[in-house]
């Protein structure tokens, strides 16, 4: 009678469902950067072989364990569901903002919180195998702001970007030259520049590179209260100028990827995504990214 029912357990046990044993683990990595930026990342149980790579940027007031505990950030189910692994920068300023603003970070290899990302960049290629082809960069508000920021200082290190909710590439530049300072012009939708003049913004945070640019995608609320829904359009000015292209949208998909957004394609390089009556932040779509990234 024992048999059968020791049997019996050994097939439950089998079909039962495995725990993941996946977790947010924070690492020591190489950091020749002044700003001492934590580094967390989470490797998948079923991570692929020479894995795609998502940088997650994290908001003002959060952390990046907070961020990853967010039901509104979607990255770690990605990762979990492709393999890909994900970096979770964590700021080490009071209130957790990102430093946009100092000319260390808007400059390439300029020891401020940029560079300490890159050097995460850079680990995470050594370390876990990452193909260096497919690193890409998420943020919402002041990880978006980040967002551009690294895709002006480190372009060669990345291969898209999809942020949400943030402001040009050197809009928040403080005159001080302060580290994580806010710029009220800039979050209020006064700063405002041709095209041109933005482009030159971002190409002067690396002005001997002359490779290949990563791929933006710029999502944006109309009724966002915190950083203006101008701040969108000088970012299309930004990246449009920097790519070349003009800033008549190619192609223009409504209600897409859900009611009341507007998607704007401006060539192969540039997507602007605004969303009617969304405040700040607009929420992270995860399938929209991953498209943008070739995560499908």
């Amino acid at each position: 009678m024992l048999l059968p029912a020791i049997l019996g357990s050994l097939l439950l046990a089998a079909q039962a469902p495995q725990a993941l044993a996946a977790k947010l683990t924070q690492v020591d990595y190489p950091n020749n950067a002044t700003s001492k930026v934590q580094m967390f990342v989470y490797v998948p149980d079923n991570v692929v072989a020479n894995p795609p790579l998502v940088v997650v940027i994290h908001s003002c007031q959060s952390t990046a364990q907070t961020y990853f505990q967010n039901s509104k950030i979607p990255w770690k189910q990605g990762s979990d569901k492709k393999g890909y692994i994900t970096v979770w920068p964590s700021s080490p300023h009071s209130g957790t903002c990102w430093d946009v603003s100092s000319r260390a970070t808007l400059t390439h290899n300029g020891g401020g919180d940029s560079q300490a990302i890159a050097n995460m960049i850079l680990y995470s290629i050594d370390k876990y195998k990452v193909d260096p082809a497919k690193v890409f960069v998420t943020g919402g508000s002041s990880g978006a702001m980040m967002s551009n920021v690294m895709a002006a200082t480190y372009p060669e290190l990345i291969s898209a970007v999809s942020l949400y909710s943030g402001v040009a590439a050197g809009c928040f530049v403080s005159s001080s030259g302060g580290v994580d300072q806010w710029n009220n012009s800039c979050s209020g939708g006064s700063s405002k520049a041709t095209a041109e003049k933005w482009g030159d913004v971002a190409r002067a945070m690396y002005p001997e590179y002359t490779g290949s640019r990563p791929r933006m995608q710029i999502w944006h609320g109309s009724a966002d209260g915190t950083l203006a829904p101008g701040n969108y359009q000088e970012e299309i000015k930004q990246w449009t100028n920097v790519f070349g292209v003009t800033q008549t949208p190619t192609d223009t998909r409504k209600n897409y990827p859900q009611a009341n957004y507007q998607t704007d394609d401006y060539g192969d390089h540039v997507e602007g995504i605004y969303a009617t009556g969304v405040g700040h932040s607009v929420p992270a779509n995860l399938t929209a990214s991953e498209i943008w990234f070739g995560l499908v």
